[in-house]
């Protein structure tokens, strides 16, 4: 499991007791100047765009966490579906370029 450096401290400690998994702290190098991509970080920002694109996880609308947690499972497992099933490109759906037509 990862964690952000600002999670540093306890929550390493209880990860391993509580969790019984090693939760590994994603540092910047020391010698960064200015913004770069941190390692391992860009995957749970794609994982948490990918689950936002549903409508209803866009909000913490569920008072449950338990019913939150089936919600994200359902995104997942639809997530996967699609591209199990997929047959060609990957192609986003919105805005096309307008292409000419003849009258």
């Amino acid at each position: 499991m990862w964690a952000d450096q600002g999670f540093t401290g306890r929550l390493v400690d209880w990860t391993t007791t509580v969790l019984g998994h090693e939760l590994e702290v994603v540092r910047k190098d020391p010698g960064q100047r200015g913004f770069q991509v941190q390692p391992k970080r860009w995957a749970v920002e794609r994982t948490f765009s990918w689950l936002t694109a549903h409508r209803r996880l866009a909000r913490d609308y569920e008072t449950s966490p338990a019913y939150s947690e089936t919600m994200i499972r359902w995104a997942m497992i639809g997530i996967m579906v699609r591209r199990l099933t997929r047959v060609g490109p990957v192609s986003r759906a919105g805005r096309r370029p307008p292409t000419r037509t003849s009258a």
